[in-house]
């Protein structure tokens, strides 16, 4: 990276890299350019730092008491509730203070960087969601452009179980579940909404389950959910 453009084009790539905004092939072919170039390294890392310090000085606050009754109730209704209540057991919503940090790092990619004329269909995501484990087991960021309907989640941490999948619900209000798919193998999942689905994102919230191989057989939950979070406006 000796050309000053190119280094400028590298540090944004960085950038949108550590926030989970890069397509799966785009998040190969950095992390390919990464494991031999060492500066590409650095600037990540650089980028991992200061994304994670704007919360500093930010309080945690605790969800609602009755927050996880609340999310049983949506997920499981009915007779079902009792039968299904051990599979919340580790579900818990991630306190608020991550869901600003997801807002200022968008934000603080927008201000400090001089973006080029992309090359591919911008991606310019106007809604996020954490979603988080109480253990930290599965860590996966999502992001929703509304404009191109186009809903990309980069899972940090965690994998499915052999012979198992992790399916995403879309979750509003007191209605049922709706699955949203499965997510890929790889780090980063990229999901087309419908019209029907992209109008329900606001306010919705996003859960992630564990399902049998292919997800799952009754449209509905079966599994553990494993972790899920608000989709806030940016």
């Amino acid at each position: 990276m000796t050309d000053a453009t190119e280094e400028h084009e590298a540090m944004a790539l960085a950038a949108e890299y550590a926030l989970g905004l890069l397509t799966a092939a785009e998040e190969k072919a950095f992390e390919d350019a990464m494991a031999v170039d060492p500066e590409l390294r650095a600037s990540y890392a650089q980028w991992a730092e200061d994304f994670a310090a704007i919360t500093d000085r930010i309080a945690p606050v605790a969800p609602p008491k009755d927050l996880l009754g609340r999310i049983e109730a949506m997920l499981f209704p009915g007779p079902a509730k009792t039968e299904k209540k051990s599979l919340l057991s580790r579900f818990t919503l991630l306190p608020a203070a991550l869901t600003g940090l997801v807002a200022a790092a968008a934000v603080l990619l927008v201000v400090n960087l001089d973006f080029q004329e992309p090359t591919t269909v911008p991606f310019a995501p106007e809604y996020t969601a954490q979603l988080t484990a109480d253990d930290q087991s599965l860590v996966v960021l999502a992001a929703y452009d509304a404009d191109s309907k186009v809903l990309r989640l980069d899972r940090s941490a965690g994998a499915a179980q052999v012979g198992r999948s992790l399916e995403l619900w879309l979750v509003v209000g007191d209605n049922a579940p709706v699955s949203l798919g499965i997510l890929a193998d790889a780090a980063a999942t990229e999901i087309t909404l419908s019209d029907n689905l992209a109008a329900d994102i606001p306010g919705g919230v996003l859960a992630i389950s564990d399902e049998p191989l292919g997800g799952s057989p009754t449209g509905s939950p079966t599994g553990s959910v494993l972790a899920a979070g608000p989709i806030t406006q940016l």
